[in-house]
Order: structure tokens, then sequence, then C-alpha cells
């Protein structure tokens, strides 16, 4: 079987803390339910990401070098 995650195309994906979380939501003015949904189930995900999570992704991007973004974990 392959493990997607060591595929070159799926970007890196990280669990944050929560520390951290509080701090991108304050930055962002947002709640943590305003931020894009990725399913429990999305094969990229960390092992042990479980719902409520937030997952940073960060990929590639001609026009910033890497690109950031922020996704909560639903199941």
């Amino acid at each position: 079987m392959v493990d997607v995650n060591q595929h070159t195309l799926v970007p890196e994906h990280t669990l944050v803390d929560e520390d951290d979380i509080e701090a991108i939501l304050t930055e962002y003015d947002i709640r943590r339910a305003d931020l894009p949904k990725i399913q429990r189930r999305d094969p990229a995900l960390p092992d042990n990401a479980e719902p409520g999570d937030v997952v940073k992704i960060v990929r590639d991007s001609r026009t910033t070098d890497r690109a950031v973004s922020y996704r909560l974990v639903i199941e």
C-alpha cells in the first residue's frame, strides 16, 4: 500500500497547538468554526488528528514561495 503522506504532490500537514490556534484565530478575527473543513478520513492528515483539531497545510506557491492554510478537522 502507498503512504500518501510521503508523495511529493501531497503538501505538509501538521497539527497546530492550542496556544497557536488562539493566536491564529485572533489574528484573522475568526472563530474555529469559520475555518475551512477537512474530513478526518482524509489520508493526508496525521494519524493522531481528531475532530476539532486544526491542521496547518504548507504548499509550494509560485508567487509567495510557500502558502500556508489552516483547516478544521471534522468527522
